[in-house]
């Protein structure tokens, strides 16, 4: 399968019965049928050349091969790939997405990953999407995963399926965010365990929401590989700065 094809997504007519809301502005799109304002796709901050060859993040100089956070770190996952910088405008969409009830956004977020990434994704021969599991409990008080949202949204477009079920979070962990980096490493020792006696996949996608220090993606990754999985890598909806 040519993964590039991924980028011409599948079209649905939802958007021509009732308007969607921006991922931007959190209004009703202006165009039919669009998913985005178009004066709102200009505000968004896109990753582009050059970036860490690991994780993706933006870098400044054409010269650098790594982010900061890469030099220093050895990570668990191969490669991951993000389509845009984890900003104010994103800080705002993705807790609309995961806080404000706006699921539908993940068609568009699924949309962009593919549009801005899929060149590199081909390369990587992914036989499955795993999305990053939240913990029961706190399941249970969103209602819905957001990584598991936007792993099926993928699938939908490109024909790679999710498998929802092979990883689980069996410690209930702080948020990421609160923490310091040694400290997002404690948070997240053991967290995560494959519910099948081992990994059928040898190479496995990972998807998550916002990649930051890495911490997440590479628990996931040790636990998998544990488990047999050969490589291991990641996409998501937004990174941060690497300088």
């Amino acid at each position: 399968m040519d993964l590039r094809k991924m980028a011409e997504w599948i079209p649905d007519a939802a958007g021509f019965f009732y308007p969607r809301r921006c991922p931007v502005c959190q209004e009703a799109v202006e165009q039919q049928g669009s998913r985005i304002c178009g004066i709102c796709r200009t505000k968004l901050s896109y990753v582009r050349q050059p970036f860490c060859q690991k994780c993706g993040k933006p870098l400044l100089l054409e010269e650098q091969e790594y982010c900061r956070d890469c030099r220093r770190k050895r990570h668990r996952f191969e490669r991951g790939r993000a389509p845009l910088v984890y900003d104010r405008i994103m800080k705002s969409s993705i807790a609309a997405f995961k806080y404000g009830g706006r699921r539908e956004y993940a068609a568009f977020y699924a949309e962009e990953i593919l549009r801005r990434c899929a060149k590199d994704m081909s390369g990587w021969q992914g036989e499955v999407f795993v999305p990053i599991p939240l913990h029961p409990s706190r399941r249970r008080k969103r209602g819905f995963n957001q990584a598991e949202l936007l792993a099926r949204e993928l699938s939908r477009r490109c024909g790679i399926p999710t498998d929802a079920g092979l990883l689980t979070r069996v410690k209930k962990t702080k948020a990421q965010k609160e923490l310091n980096d040694q400290e997002r490493l404690t948070n997240l020792k053991d967290a995560f365990s494959v519910r099948k006696g081992s990994v059928p996949y040898q190479n496995i996608i990972l998807v998550d929401d916002i990649y930051t220090t890495g911490s997440t993606v590479d628990a996931a990754a040790d636990a998998l590989k544990e488990k047999g999985a050969r490589k291991v890598y990641f996409v998501c909806i937004c990174v941060g700065n690497g300088n």
